[in-house]
């Protein structure tokens, strides 16, 4: 028969002697019918999340730009048109008069041969393709920020469950060294040793409190949902294994996808075009014209006296050879040609730091999961040592002092052992983003460890 699988808190509650109030039992242990799931939260950030938006915009932004590109090859049309008095005043032979002309002029132009305006529309590509790379390096760090945030407000909860537990049972430890106290078979000692520890475990009740509203507001800014209220994880949980389970497949693939490097080689591209661009500046330009020019004077000219009309029009070629710029040419290639070296350099340098990354985050992935293991193990041992210790303490081989130790052992390592989880889960993420490999359906191989609403 499967039972349900347990929160764990409620594995915790478990633990706890039967004098726990089942009231609140039932309180730390229930999930709330309302609680989001990862999946639901990062789609609300999503639309909320100011940065991302700003990156989404500025994409937009990038796109419209890289359009503008296409002016240079495409051709160009104008129309200008306008009127003027003109008067005339003359002594021999006497002339005073003045009449009106009127002008329309439609032009239009069509690069033939312009080396560099290509290039610019060469560099329009990769401008999209940096873009891109942009955003989508804007959308994996927002899928990370908001699991960071998600994770942390649970291990805020776990952590001030736990405290609470310890503070129940330092409590009924306190209340039973004074019972003992008073019947004399244990010293004060153990009284105030109990009374220190509950002590402190009020300090670090108010410390957990504060830690879990401070993750809760954190939670809320970034999702834009009052109250959000994260699903917690299943226990016990398989977490996920690391696939390719090889450091160097995951090198390769983030020099071949990852944003930064991508963007890097979309620089790298961008600056060999506008080495070609400064190198047009010794070539020539050859551009096909046309105009259409309408000249009109509706009253008398003080030529003649008549209303005249004339229409011009002109088709061509317009042939333009640069001789000599001041050496700005020259320099300008030189410039160009030493942008382009350090752009190399960069993604050079961008392809080592991503690799670096990636072989970081990859064994402290693989350190986490183990850490998990010794913690399960070590959660196992430390209820026996708790047991053990409680035993010997109602039969007078162990004192006070070794339950409360025993105790705070026990709880000290299911927070430990809590946190390392959502560090492994976090780290499965990061290590996807540090390999450019992230993608917002990752978040659902996670969001089924959840418990269900």
């Amino acid at each position: 028969m499967n039972l349900p699988t347990k929160s764990p808190a409620m594995r915790l509650l478990m633990s706890f002697p039967r004098s726990v109030p089942v009231a609140v039992a039932a309180l730390l242990a229930m999930p709330s019918a309302h609680a989001q799931s990862l999946v639901t939260l990062y789609e609300s950030a999503r639309a909320f999340d100011a940065t991302y938006q700003s990156a989404r915009l500025q994409y937009d932004a990038n796109l419209a730009r890289a359009e503008q590109a296409k002016a240079g090859i495409l051709p160009n049309a104008g129309l200008s048109a306008g009127a003027s008095r003109i008067g005339v005043q003359n002594n021999a032979p006497s002339i005073n008069s003045s009449f009106y002309t009127q002008n329309a002029s439609l032009s239009a132009l069509q690069p033939l041969y312009r080396p560099a305006n290509w290039a610019t529309y060469g560099q329009a590509f990769s401008q999209v393709d940096l873009a891109r790379a942009q955003l989508e390096a804007a959308s994996q760090d927002l899928i990370v920020r908001t699991s960071q945030a998600y994770f942390d407000l649970l291990a805020a909860q776990d952590t001030l469950a736990f405290v609470r537990a310890q503070k129940q049972a330092v409590a009924e430890q306190l209340a039973f060294a004074k019972r003992n106290f008073e019947v004399g078979t244990s010293t004060i000692t153990d009284t105030r040793e109990a009374q220190a520890r509950y002590d402190l475990v009020i300090a670090q009740e108010i410390a957990a409190e504060n830690d879990l509203r401070v993750k809760k507001i954190a939670l809320d800014q970034l999702v834009g949902v009052a109250e959000s209220q994260p699903r917690a994880l299943a226990v016990p949980v398989a977490l996920p294994p690391l696939a390719p389970a090889d450091v160097t497949a995951w090198v390769e693939q983030s020099e071949a996808v990852h944003p930064a490097v991508r963007q890097a080689r979309s620089n790298v591209e961008i600056a060999a075009l506008e080495v070609k661009k400064a190198e047009a500046g010794h070539k020539p330009t050859l551009d096909a014209t046309a105009s259409y020019n309408v000249t009109k004077n509706p009253t008398n000219t003080a030529q003649n006296g008549i209303v005249s009309r004339a229409n011009t029009s002109n088709i061509g070629v317009l042939l333009n050879v640069p001789i000599f710029a001041g050496f700005a040419t020259q320099n300008r290639i030189r410039e160009t040609l030493s942008l382009r070296d350090k752009a190399l350099s960069d993604l050079e340098g961008t392809r080592r730091s991503v690799a670096q990354n990636v072989r970081a985050i990859y064994f402290g992935v693989q350190s986490g999961q183990g850490q998990v293991k010794a913690l399960e193990a070590a959660e196992l041992s430390s209820q026996s040592a708790l047991d053990a210790n409680k035993l010997g303490y109602q039969v007078g081989v162990r004192i006070n002092i070794d339950v409360l130790n025993s105790q705070s052992q026990l709880f000290q390592t299911k927070r430990d052992l809590a946190l390392a989880r959502y560090n492994v889960l976090l780290g499965d993420l990061r290590l996807r983003q540090a390999s450019g490999t992230l993608t917002a359906d990752d978040l659902l191989r996670i969001n089924q460890l959840l418990l269900a609403p």
